[in-house]
Parts: structure tokens; sequence; C-alpha cells
């Protein structure tokens, strides 16, 4: 038996409803540093760091318990040819805007119509990341160069790629979103970082036969590695909204 297999034993055998959580900084200071993540360092992650990380996010909740998430790590040669191919098809689209036709999502991630307060913070974020970058509006071939880096990981040596069977439901989306937030926290439990990327769906139909998944949908990427703390574009961090904006009291 592993020390990862023992302590899985031993948690299940404490009950979740007496533990005690040590030192609740370290749990808040996990979920306020991440951040996402858009330059990375080439140094490799260890697969039983993977799978750590992989283990604890386990615990996600989920409806009826189904735990409706696949995972699909890639690295080394594999991470380098889905990166290519997907490149390829990134640049086709550039040079041919009709292209796009062919690359469709499996959901629709955004809305078709902007409203406010909405459109106002996707703006200011994208305002705010070009500007460290130091990208100019309308600057279209640096603004593709950058959307390209999506399909290099950002330089991260491992990616991950998380799906659902075909025929699971939208709650099935709602529980994986629960899944790969405590991917990420997870990660910061090892010093890691990471980038949740959507940019990737609409390839879903490069993606998921390299991947060798059948009858699923692709639900979103992640990136993930140790940061490049000297990269400029990982000192941005888009502001949040106070609570007292979305929050109503009902007593």
């Amino acid at each position: 038996m592993t020390a990862d297999t023992a302590l899985m034993r031993a948690a299940l055998q404490a009950p979740a409803v007496s533990t005690v959580v040590a030192d609740p900084a370290s749990v808040q200071a996990a979920i306020e540093s991440r951040f996402c993540c858009r330059e990375f360092l080439s140094t490799p992650v260890p697969r039983d760091a993977l799978e750590r990380i992989l283990r604890v996010a386990s615990w996600a909740p989920s409806g009826s318990n189904i735990q409706p998430w696949k995972v699909y790590v890639v690295q080394g040669a594999s991470r380098d040819a889905l990166s290519r191919k997907v490149c390829a098809a990134h640049d086709a689209m550039a040079a041919d805007p009709a292209a796009a036709g062919q690359y469709r999502e499996a959901y629709q991630y955004y809305p078709s119509e902007w409203v406010s307060p909405y459109i106002e913070r996707r703006r200011a974020c994208g305002l705010g990341l070009y500007g460290v970058l130091n990208i100019a509006k309308g600057d279209r071939p640096r603004m593709h160069a950058q959307m390209q880096r999506n399909y290099e990981f950002f330089g991260a040596p491992a990616g991950l790629f998380f799906t659902n069977d075909s025929l699971m439901a939208e709650g099935a989306l709602v529980d994986t979103a629960m899944f790969v937030q405590n991917v990420m926290i997870a990660a910061r439990a090892e010093g890691l970082h990471t980038c949740i990327q959507a940019a990737w769906n609409p390839f879903a139909s490069i993606v998921l036969p390299h991947l060798g998944a059948h009858d699923e949908r692709l639900v979103c990427a992640l990136a993930l590695g140790s940061a490049d703390e000297g990269a400029p574009v990982n000192t941005f961090r888009p502001d949040r909204v106070d609570p007292a904006a979305y929050t109503t009291w009902l007593d």
C-alpha cells in the first residue's frame, strides 16, 4: 500500500464532520493566490504530484455522487503534437475567417449578446491584459500571437483536458467545474500554478481524437506547472467585485 493510499484510507476513516482545519489562513491563501498564469517555466511536473492533485480534487461534490468528469493529461511529445495541430488550425482561421465554421464548441460558453455589467468587466480584463503585454488595440498580429499561446499551454509542461460523456446533461458541467476548481486549489498546495482555458473548446474535433476520447464533450482545458515569476504577464490580476454587489440578504 502506497503512502498516498494510506492517507486516502485514513481520510475515509476519520469523520469529515469532526475534521478540524488547523490552518485556515493556508486554505484562504491557496484560494486567493490562484490566478490565470499565462507564462510557465518548462520544469516538468512529477507524476506523483499530478496524482496527488487529482486524488484530492476527487472529493469535489457532484449530483448523486455521479462524478461525471474525465481527465486526460498531456505531456511531452503528446502535448507538443496536439499543440502543433491546434496552432495550425488557429493560423488557418486567421488566414481565412470562413474556416472557423468547421470548429464548434460542444456548449455555448459565452452569451450571444453582452449586457452590463458583464461587458464592462470583460473589456476591463482584456484591456488590462493587453496593457501589461503592451499590445495596442487593433494590433491583430500580436493579438493572434497572444491567443496562440493558449494552444501552447503558455509554456506549461502539463496540459489537462476535462470531458464528460456526451449523454450527460448540463448538471455535469457544474459538477466538473467544481472538480476543476479543486484541481487548481490542490495545485497551489504543491507550489504550482494553473490557467483555466476555454479557448480549446472550439477545437474539440481536433482535441478529442488526439486524446482517444470517444462520445465525449470537451468541458475545458487547464495549463499546469511552475509559474515564471519574472514574466510581466503574471503580474496581471483582474479586480474582484465586492460581495455587496452580488449578494442579497434575506432575514
